[in-house]
């Protein structure tokens, strides 16, 4: 079982109950971004998990240089912080460069390394360096026992405060699996894993200058993932997943995630309480 990663409130591993790190995939503007989080924290305080806020204010990562990428490094943060502050709700967002990492550092409670930047030795110990949690997405082209190397990059600072987040596996063209194996396989590295269920089911590139995704396999994935003993859930959400501007096709509509999240924390306790 990891050692607990505490965040604010909010416990991960150490058999603590499930955990939710939720929010749009990129800050849109700074009046949905608050509507946004403090739906998301209304609804968790009545479902009873833990919840780590999250949004991007760069999405270096787009299919086409005309896509949506957010509002930038200074108005990102300045919109992540009034969330931290004016809701009290932790944050964590990505960052893609060394040159960014000083100043998130200085606003959100998590690090966030995208996954096609994991193996970024001077970024993964850049982030490692600042004391703060670092959660590491798993690359779509790694094997989940590979992650040792890279968990060991952000160790050597003597960082143990470390995630690890499956977002599925490169399958052919334009299409992801997640093997559940591999999230049993990141547990026992010693750190507390996280199945990103909403990017598992993205359908990369599929809409030839944005990818595509299948939000209807959301909830299958979620719960096939917590069964295995997870220790916290990622979900982009969005009231209106259709008009996103980012990565719609594969979030989770808002008015979805009570119901969703009460399933899931049901699974949560049978698991936990059986292994205990």
């Amino acid at each position: 079982m990891p050692d607990p990663v505490k965040v604010g409130s909010v416990t991960f591993g150490g058999g603590a109950p499930l955990a939710l790190l939720a929010g749009p995939c990129v800050i849109e503007n700074e009046d949905l971004t608050l509507e946004i989080a403090a739906r998301l924290k209304e609804i968790a305080q009545r479902v009873g998990i833990g919840l780590v806020f999250k949004a991007s204010f760069d999405k270096a990562n787009r299919s086409s240089v005309t896509s949506f990428r957010g509002p930038g490094l200074e108005e990102g943060l300045r919109i992540l912080q009034k969330v931290r502050q004016t809701l009290d709700l932790p944050v964590v967002t990505d960052l893609h460069d060394i040159t960014q990492v000083a100043p998130v550092a200085e606003v959100v409670d998590i690090l966030q390394i995208p996954a096609f930047l994991c193996r970024q030795t001077d970024l993964l110990v850049a982030a490692g360096e600042t004391g703060k949690v670092v959660n590491i997405k798993k690359g779509q082209f790694m094997a989940p026992w590979d992650m040792s190397n890279v968990v060991e990059k952000v160790r050597s600072t003597g960082n143990r405060q470390i995630l690890l987040t499956e977002r599925g596996s490169s399958f052919g063209y334009n299409n992801l699996v997640t093997d559940m194996r591999g999230l049993t396989v990141m547990r026992d590295l010693g750190c507390p894993v996280i199945f990103d269920a909403t990017h598992a089911v993205q359908l990369p590139g599929g809409q030839g200058t944005s990818s595509g995704g299948q939000r209807q396999f959301v909830g299958s994935l979620s719960r096939a993932a917590v069964a295995t003993g997870i220790d916290a859930l990622f979900w982009e959400v969005h009231p209106d997943p259709d008009k996103a501007r980012c990565d719609g096709p594969n979030s989770l509509p808002l008015d979805q995630v009570e119901a969703r999240l009460n399933q899931m924390l049901a699974i949560d306790r049978l698991v936990k309480e059986d292994t205990l």
